[in-house]
């Protein structure tokens, strides 16, 4: 049975929750200390190499490129909520508070995705996981590019817009991932 694409994606967001919500018992909110470009370089080392990967066919470091685009996930929602909150000199926000704060932005992700889905329809389906990875890349170039004007954009979408599409990119190749294991399974 095929599932609807909003039940995958909330599995997806739920899987990468999980994860969240283990690491914060084992480093609590130590990532609200993190600048801007500095959460946009994360994911783009993620990124880079699931590109990496796609190129040369294998890879010699044992993190899966499910992985990869799990963190992504996360470190683009933890981008949100500091775009929301502003970066912390310390840990200022409890397990629970960052919890609270990751559900709410995936949330509003998943309602984006949404929105999308039904005026693109489901062309992602017919989409090459590498173009996931490619698109995510150029997102990343244009966040940099808003970091150095300062925040500032003429016409363009801001940042948040970018991460939420970051997001969602994952979420589709993660989905699509998912399904071409299934096959071979």
């Amino acid at each position: 049975m095929i599932q609807t694409t909003k039940k995958q994606a909330e599995q997806v967001i739920e899987s990468c929750f999980q994860l969240f919500s283990a690491k914060l018992q084992d480093y609590g909110t130590a990532w609200r200390i993190l600048r801007m470009p500095s959460l946009t370089d994360q994911i783009f080392i993620k990124a880079q190499r699931i590109r990496t990967i796609e190129e040369k066919g294998f890879q010699k470091v044992g993190d899966s490129v499910e992985s990869e685009f799990i963190g992504i996930i996360n470190y683009a929602i933890m981008a949100l909520i500091q775009l929301e909150l502003g970066v912390a000199d310390q840990p200022d926000l409890s397990p629970e508070e960052a919890k609270h704060w990751y559900r709410a932005k995936a949330q509003s992700i998943l309602e984006l995705m949404d929105k999308k889905n039904h005026d693109y329809g489901e062309a992602w389906r017919e989409m090459r996981i590498s173009s996931y990875t490619d698109l995510i890349l150029q997102k990343l170039m244009r966040i940099k590019q808003i970091e150095d004007n300062c925040g500032k954009t003429l016409v363009s979408e801001g940042m948040e817009a970018n991460y939420m599409d970051i997001v969602n990119y994952s979420i589709f190749a993660l989905i699509r991932l998912s399904e071409v294991k299934s096959t071979f399974a």
